[in-house]
């Protein structure tokens, strides 16, 4: 069974590679032929899609261990993205109209199997929220660095996807004292005074180990760390015995502008002898490991959000011409929350 669909639709492609951040000058919408679906096969037409800044190392291609494909010259981008199924072909258990997410956003209409689908379900109230980036911050607050009632958290990258969300589960799992950061004064202010953040530093003039010490005298007991670098160093340096650090990103590398940097790697030099005098542990998180938590997260977050107990920060940038230029100004910061391209 199938349903009419368009013969044609567009997508992102990857059109040359960049020396430093990808930008709109090395992505493309381009137009292309959209097959029926075969057996076992459905269109969807993407109303969001999700943009992220781990589209760097993918389209750097360079990072081992990284569970997604990379990205060549002439490869239409892909990540998270909801939509509507258009058309099914024979065999599909999906229905036309059934609304499902999937990994083929960057386009129009997506063509994959139903088995590559998930149902949307009535868990959370807004279809934008399955693209938010809860899962890695439930997982690591709930379990992998879990936070106890009166701990001290810092969160590091606050004003994005995963930080945006950071502050407030803290806070919602009992977490005494809330610490952030974030590149803009004014995201700092926003992060305070509705994101669940006590105090928010931002890197800059002052040494951040010093920012740090004052705004958690008595050390952190957690980290929730998706930056790296500097800010990860003097996390050590302020943890307290017996600290959980949880690594979930890396931006100081994948933000890397210049031209030795590709987004694979981001060094941060590390005190190892308190590491071990303090018993500090580390874990990285990464998202193949977070399958089995994420219908408990769904739950949560849908009641947090009909109760008003949590927040969903987000930037929609309207039509698939806009989606090369999101990306930069993801890449440039411009945007609190979690950005996604609404195709209308």
């Amino acid at each position: 069974m199938s349903t009419e669909t368009p013969s044609t639709t567009r997508e992102i492609r990857l059109v040359s590679l960049p020396e430093h951040l990808p930008g709109p000058d090395h992505l493309s919408a381009v137009e292309t032929p959209l097959p029926a679906p075969g057996p076992g096969q459905v269109v969807v037409r993407n109303r969001y899609f999700l943009v992220f800044p781990g589209l760097r190392t993918l389209i750097v291609g360079k990072a081992e261990g990284v569970p997604l494909p990379p990205l060549h010259v002439g490869d239409a981008l892909y990540g998270p993205a909801v939509g509507e199924v258009v058309a099914v072909g024979p065999g599909s258990g999906l229905r036309p109209g059934d609304e499902v997410t999937h990994l083929l956003g960057w386009r129009e209409h997506a063509l994959l199997a139903d088995t590559d689908c998930a149902p949307l379900g009535d868990a959370l109230p807004d279809p934008v929220a399955h693209l938010a980036s809860g899962t890695p911050v439930y997982a690591a607050l709930s379990r992998i660095a879990a936070v106890r009632p009166g701990d001290t958290v810092l969160v590091t990258g606050a004003a994005g996807a995963v930080g945006s969300l950071a502050g407030q589960v803290a806070r919602l799992l009992g977490a005494g004292r809330v610490v952030g950061t974030t590149r803009s004064p004014h995201k700092a202010e926003r992060l305070r005074a509705e994101l669940g953040y006590d105090a928010v530093l931002v890197p800059g003039a002052i040494p951040f180990a010093e920012q740090l010490a004052a705004a958690a005298p008595d050390g952190i007991d957690v980290l929730l760390d998706t930056v790296g670098g500097e800010q990860l160093t003097a996390a050590v340096g302020a943890a307290r015995h017996g600290a959980r650090f949880a690594l979930v990103g890396a931006l100081s590398g994948q933000l890397a502008a210049e031209r030795d940097g590709d987004g694979s790697s981001a060094p941060a030099e590390l005190d190892t002898f308190r590491i071990i005098t303090h018993g500090i542990a580390l874990h990285g998180i990464s998202g193949a490991d977070l399958g089995p938590i994420t219908a408990e997260w769904t739950k949560r977050f849908g009641e947090w959000l009909r109760s008003g107990e949590i927040v969903f920060p987000q930037v929609r940038i309207p039509g698939i011409d806009r989606a090369p230029e999101a990306l930069q100004e993801l890449f440039e910061g411009r945007h609190t929350g979690t950005v996604v391209v609404e195709l209308p």
